[in-house]
């Protein structure tokens, strides 16, 4: 839900490597949001300022390949952290290939970030601290 350093490198790594990025915002109902999607949509602008070739967007009525389809969009980028990331993503990419034709491009994180997860995000700051 924040917008983390690690979302940040994924994002510009991505505008590097692609002509277009579109970052979508979407709703998931079974995950508690910390931001509502107005707010996440103004963080990701604000991110993603520097970055010519990005834009932000939302889709909040079905899944990622639904948006895709819509808009024409081939490729998925997804950054992972590690193996647990991977074994997450890998049913989800398989999918979006089988429905959608959509390829998902993997971006191994940062090494120096790759600790960082919204979660542990949204927890530091819960307690008034900043993780180092």
């Amino acid at each position: 839900d924040p917008v983390t350093q690690g979302h940040q490198d994924v994002l510009r790594r991505a505008a590097l490597l692609f002509d277009e990025v579109v970052v979508c915002v979407m709703f998931n109902p079974n995950k508690t949001g910390r931001f509502p999607i107005t707010e996440r949509l103004d963080r990701l602008r604000a991110a993603a300022t520097d970055l010519s070739n990005v834009t932000v967007d939302s889709h909040t009525g079905g899944l990622l390949v639904d948006y895709c389809r819509r808009v024409g969009i081939d490729v998925v980028i997804r950054g992972v952290r590690g193996v647990p990331d991977l074994d997450y993503e890998m049913p989800m990419a398989r999918m979006n290939h089988e429905l959608a034709g959509v390829e998902t491009f993997f971006i191994a994180a940062d090494p120096a970030l790759a600790h960082i997860s919204s979660t542990l995000v949204t927890a530091m700051s819960q307690q008034d601290r900043v993780p180092e």
